[in-house]
């Protein structure tokens, strides 16, 4: 199996780093689809914590080609008590998914509207249980992809066995870009919902202490990402698993 010590011995040839807006991405390998994703905490068996769709549509703004993508979903709350609902809507450039727009709202009172102008984010912010929005004005060190859609990334750079991508990405929970490292590490077969699904396992490590953030297991076609497993603060494994539903 390679680890992040032998990939980070790999020539520079190997290792392919990516800004936003850098040629070496394309996301219009993404399709207009829709998918359902279940979470589970603990095990791949475990109850579902979670549950949420993605639909992307592409459309036009301004003249630009861009990707919008609407998420819908529930979680139960680790305390019990009744779910929580949310709603997240992101713009992309359908090319090099720059950040456009970031809009997102919960039951539990959670609201963000962020809008990216190069590497300033504008827009305001309310956090669960507060009262009063507050309005956000900054500039980033650099730009980065929206972390929690960071699995978008290796794919829209082509996946081969050993690459190696380090990109930046940003959420409104980070105070800057954060650089991450994409190991494409091999084929895999995954059960997938009581599927067997080849794809492949790619690793996503942060780049100053090398610590893991997901596994991610992708493939070429709708839904892209089949199952992921992140690694949480307790030591538990959050299982994530993805299916293609019809649109609409």
């Amino acid at each position: 199996m390679l680890s992040w010590l032998f990939l980070a011995a790999l020539p520079a040839a190997d290792t392919l780093r990516i800004e936003v807006g850098s040629p070496l991405l394309d996301g219009r390998i993404y399709a207009p689809h829709a998918a359902r994703v279940r979470v589970r905490i603990g095990g791949p068996d475990a109850p579902i914590s979670a549950e949420w769709t993605n639909e992307l549509t592409l459309g036009d703004s301004a003249g630009r080609r861009v990707m919008r993508w609407v998420t819908r979903g529930t979680r139960t709350p680790a305390g019990g008590g009744a779910p929580v609902r949310w709603e997240l809507f992101q713009t992309y450039d359908a090319r090099t998914m720059a950040p456009y727009g970031y809009h997102m709202s919960s039951s539990a009172g959670a609201y963000s509207r962020l809008r990216f102008e190069g590497r300033r984010v504008k827009g305001e912010r309310r956090m669960p249980g507060d009262t009063t929005t507050r309005a956000i004005s900054l500039e980033l060190d650099r730009m980065g992809f929206i972390a929690s859609a960071s699995d978008l990334v290796p794919l829209a750079a082509g996946l081969k066995q050993g690459t190696v991508m380090v990109a930046p990405v940003w959420g409104p929970a980070l105070p800057d870009a954060e650089l991450r490292i994409f190991s494409v590490l091999r084929r895999v077969t995954m059960n997938v919902e009581g599927t067997p699904t080849p794809c492949w396992k790619v690793e996503e490590r942060r780049y100053g202490d090398k610590s893991l953030v997901a596994n991610w297991y992708l493939v070429e076609d709708s839904p892209y990402m089949v199952y992921g497993e992140v690694p949480l603060p307790d030591g538990r494994i959050q299982h994530m698993s993805e299916v293609a539903i019809p649109r609409g």
